[in-house]
């Protein structure tokens, strides 16, 4: 005997028809008989479609829908070239004035992606203190590297699929290196922060 339960559809045209003949009341005149329904292969489920809830906004989104308003039109592609060209050479000039002024200096690098992780993170190692002179107390910003840390995550983030492989492990390599050096030093705040007072003189 198997164990698959049997679904069986009931016809209730049919049985209307039934009741019908039953209690002697004919048809409607120019009402067709019902036509037998046809065998389906087996039961059908039928899903309908339900309309998803709008996701809610959240603050960061909300931020920077607001930080969006507020920013003027975007320039047009004729106003983006002639600053593009204006730029150019103004750098060039004050760099003609360096190296006028220095000879031996060589023509500057192009800025390129690494020279930005480097400043995100040569700002969040001196923020947590790694630039102090020896024999002072370290200065530490600890809110502002979790700044500069998190600028580089969002980098991390908005980039990703677009950067080569040599800068990919680059920015992995610093925010990992960056993230432990913050753990260990909010690790040493907190158990400063919860250190036992020293013991009060005793009054005699």
């Amino acid at each position: 005997m198997s164990d698959t339960p049997k679904f069986e559809v009931i016809d209730r045209r049919k049985m209307k028809k039934e009741e019908e003949q039953e209690s002697g009341s004919p048809l409607p005149a120019g009402e067709p008989a019902a036509e037998p329904e046809k065998k389906s292969a087996g039961p059908r489920l039928v899903e309908t479609e339900s309309a998803e809830p709008p996701k809610a906004e959240t603050a960061a989104d909300a931020a920077e829908d607001e930080f969006a308003g507020a920013m003027p039109p975007p320039p047009t592609a004729e106003e983006k070239r002639e600053q593009e060209t204006a730029y150019e050479a103004s750098a060039q000039r004050v760099e003609d004035l360096l190296r006028a002024q220095n000879p031996t200096m060589g023509a500057q690098p192009p800025i390129r992606f690494e020279h930005l992780v480097q400043q995100l993170y040569l700002s969040a190692l001196m923020q947590m203190g790694a630039a102090t002179p020896e024999g002072q107390r370290p200065r530490v910003d600890i809110v502002g590297a979790r700044q500069s840390i998190d600028l580089l995550g969002v980098l991390e983030e908005k980039t990703k699929g677009n950067l080569s492989a040599n800068e990919e492990r680059m920015l992995e390599t610093i925010l990992f290196e960056l993230r432990m050096t913050f753990l260990e030093l909010t690790k040493m705040i907190s158990l400063q922060g919860v250190q036992a007072p020293p013991p009060k003189p005793e009054k005699h």
